[in-house]
């Protein structure tokens, strides 16, 4: 720009210049009309040349462009060559989109681009076999209307995409998808989707395995401990030398004993997706039977505690899993709780949940151990385990139940601290009756 400004001030003093020399070979006229017609002159080239500009824009081809004159010719350069890096750069954003779009068609996962009003834009060939698609006829579509189950519309709206859903194939039957969106840029999302068929296949031969195997265990296991236990109630049967062996053997099948019963409980809750029978639940009920069997477990060797409960307090659930699942967490705190210790049993009301915490002041748990805590057979003492009987199935199932009421499970420890374990169900679940006074009572 400093150059075209120069060009045009030597232009105008070089005009200026040239008048005065005539105003004082001639007279003032006629070195102003030479002036006028130059100023004249100087606005028909410039017209001249925004009109070649204009009629360039509309079709901006670098071979047309016009190459101008005196300040023109700078500016026609200038435009010239960032019309040409711009080329350059829209060439390798180009290249680089049709590098990502071949390498997103190549994934074996179904991949479709959706804008801020959940529109496709773009999807691989993987995705229109999956989810029935076809990107010449869909493209601008709501994907609500080609994608149809109801769980999937559930989850598009829920605007919670932490966690990924299993669908059904509509398209081939006995096919399970597993589709997660990803939100980025300004409102926009990736559909994810993935053939699990074979998965689920493998979890389905795995569940039936242990189930089927731990039922065939079961009789046998119950036949042996049988006759160890009729051997050492028979008087004179087991010499007192070899007693202490028949006891460990007693010891050692009651354990398996109570593993396969676990096994069997977590193969059941796996292979019943659908909703548990439930009924009304009275909290204060159950949560007494809880404070019984825990102090049964204990034998008395620990401070266990339950807070008043209100009354008039029920839960919908199903009886037997939620006393099963508080009942393992109860357990578990005796457990792994030292003798002398406290243990207290706590509901309550928080937010939109309920909340059913068991505390202790036992050994704690270090933090790298909790996410693990509800895997299959997951100890972070195995020994410790082995002495308090645990099969490391309890918290598992505990997970399990939950998820079927809605709920989850919170783990709060620290080492040498304690822990608080708690099971929050949705408070939706929660049924308060009134409570008749005694006073009113005939």
């Amino acid at each position: 720009m400093q150059d075209i400004r120069w060009k045009a001030l030597w232009l105008g003093l070089a005009t200026v210049f040239i008048c005065l020399i005539i105003w004082a070979a001639t007279d003032a006229m006629t070195a102003l009309a030479v002036f006028a017609a130059a100023i004249l002159l100087y606005l028909i080239s410039h017209l001249f040349w925004l009109h070649k500009l204009l009629q360039w824009f509309k079709k901006p081809d670098l071979n047309s462009m016009p190459i101008g004159a005196g300040i023109w010719e700078d500016v026609f350069a200038a435009i010239y060559y960032e019309k040409r890096r711009h080329s350059r750069s829209q060439a390798q954003i180009s290249s680089a989109l049709d590098r990502f779009r071949h390498a997103a068609s190549a994934l074996p996962d179904g991949v479709v681009l959706l804008n801020g009003n959940d529109q496709i834009e773009w999807c691989n060939p993987t995705a229109e076999h999956q989810l029935g698609l076809s990107m010449k006829q869909d493209a601008g579509q709501p994907i609500s209307y080609l994608v149809r189950p109801v769980d999937f519309i559930q989850y598009l709206h829920r605007q919670d995409y932490s966690e990924p859903i299993k669908l059904k194939s509509w398209r081939n039957a006995g096919a399970t998808l597993e589709i997660q969106l990803v939100p980025f840029g300004a409102n926009q999302k990736l559909l994810l989707s993935r053939d699990i068929s074979q998965v689920e296949k493998l979890e389905t031969m795995r569940r039936d395995f242990i189930a089927n195997v731990s039922h065939e265990m079961r009789t046998p296991l119950t036949v042996v401990g049988g006759f160890i236990e009729t051997l050492m109630d028979m008087e004179g049967a087991v010499p007192e030398s070899t007693r202490s062996y028949f006891s460990m053997m007693q010891e050692q099948t009651n354990r398996m004993r109570r593993l396969i019963e676990d096994l069997l409980t977590l193969s059941q809750l796996e292979n019943s997706p659908e909703a548990p029978q439930e009924s009304e639940i009275d909290l204060s009920a159950l949560l007494n039977m809880l404070l019984h069997e825990g102090n049964s477990l204990s034998q008395n060797q620990h401070h266990i505690t339950l807070d008043p409960v209100e009354p008039g307090l029920f839960i919908k659930g199903a009886p037997e899993e939620l006393h099963s699942a508080l009942g393992n967490l109860v357990s578990n705190a005796v457990r792994y709780t030292p003798k002398g210790e406290s243990i207290s049993l706590k509901l309550l009301l928080r937010g939109t949940n309920v909340i059913f915490s068991v505390c202790d002041t036992g050994i704690g748990i270090e933090q790298q151990h909790i996410d693990r805590l509800t895997e299959r057979f997951y100890r972070v003492d195995r020994s410790r385990s082995r002495e308090t009987g645990g099969t490391g199935l309890g918290l598992s199932i505990v997970k399990h139940i939950l998820t079927r009421h809605q709920g989850h499970l919170e783990i709060e420890s620290e080492a040498g601290k304690g822990s608080i374990f708690s099971a929050v169900l949705p408070q939706s679940r929660l049924i308060r009756k009134t409570v008749a006074s005694v006073d009113s009572l005939p």
